[in-house]
């Protein structure tokens, strides 16, 4: 071993004590910093799940429709889109694998609302949001298959 490497060797030692506590003192900054952004999101991205499953739902319901010719009824529900309804009016060309492998509930935990016909179009489907309750604001607000941007 040459005089070079062994005098490299016993220069480093490692981290002192005010280093390590600088880097510590940056690393607090950069989360106290970054935590409140990315907090706040999970509202927001249970609304933005809450508007892709309305969407896949609603492109269920229109399929459903092309081979049926009209939406489920009321009674039939969402169900209709996973098993064959019965009832009126009967689907007279159901898809035996089904619209939709089940449906799904919000990112909540509630059911979807589904109404048929609806007011808003030739069904209402819609998430009450987070607080379970018609109307609210923010990420109580109701979600539905018209207002989405999907």
């Amino acid at each position: 071993m040459t005089n070079r490497n062994r005098n490299l060797r016993t220069n480093s030692r490692g981290f002192t004590l005010i280093e390590i506590m600088v880097v510590m003192v940056i690393l607090g900054l950069l989360v106290a910093i970054v935590a409140p952004n990315i907090m706040g999101r999970s509202d927001q991205a249970k609304v933005t799940v809450a508007e892709t499953q309305l969407s896949n739902i609603a492109n269920a319901l229109d399929l459903y429709r092309l081979d049926n010719s009209q939406y489920p009824s009321t009674q039939q529900g969402l169900e209709a889109l996973v098993s064959k309804p019965s009832g009126s009016p009967e689907p007279k060309n159901w898809n035996p694998d089904g619209y939709l492998k089940s449906v799904p509930e919000d990112p909540w935990g509630a059911e979807y609302q589904y109404v048929s016909p609806g007011t808003e179009g030739p069904y209402d489907l819609y998430s009450y949001g987070s607080d379970g309750q018609e109307g609210g604001e923010g990420d109580a607000a109701d979600i539905s298959a018209w207002n989405t941007k999907g």
